[in-house]
């Protein structure tokens, strides 16, 4: 049996159209509906770096606060250190690290913790902050 060009190019085509008509469409649509549009992943990305910038500034002004640079200068730290060292956190370890500072505020406002927690609160956070840095 011999094929020339013609009939081999036929029976090529016939078998990609038997392929393209055995995939079921719903695996087609599916592949569609996963395409997400640049503009919300603009919305996304925009959405993503104010909340990092929000919880960097809040822990920025806890260590900012003069209970707390006294405290970190009681415990030999470095304030200045410990607030850039804030910048190289990612983005789940800030935004842990403001919870937990919102939280010691929001105690210590409503006189739930006395300076001497503070104090130490402060410390275990910085220290965190810097193990983290040094580690990476």
């Amino acid at each position: 049996m011999h094929f020339d060009a013609k009939q081999l190019s036929r029976v090529a085509t016939a078998f990609v159209l038997a392929s393209v008509l055995a995939l079921p469409q719903s695996l087609v649509a599916e592949g569609a509906a996963h395409i997400v549009s640049p503009s919300d992943l603009q919305q996304a990305a925009v959405r993503a770096s104010t909340v990092r910038q929000q919880n960097a500034e809040r822990v920025r002004q806890f260590f900012s606060s003069e209970k707390a640079q006294k405290a970190l200068h009681s415990a030999h730290m470095n304030p200045e250190q410990v607030k850039n060292a804030v910048a190289t956190l990612d983005d789940a370890e800030l935004a842990q690290l403001a919870s937990r500072t919102q939280k010691t505020q929001a105690d210590f406002a409503a006189g739930t913790l006395s300076d001497r927690d503070l104090i130490i609160i402060l410390v275990a956070i910085a220290a965190l902050i810097l193990i983290i840095v040094a580690v990476r």
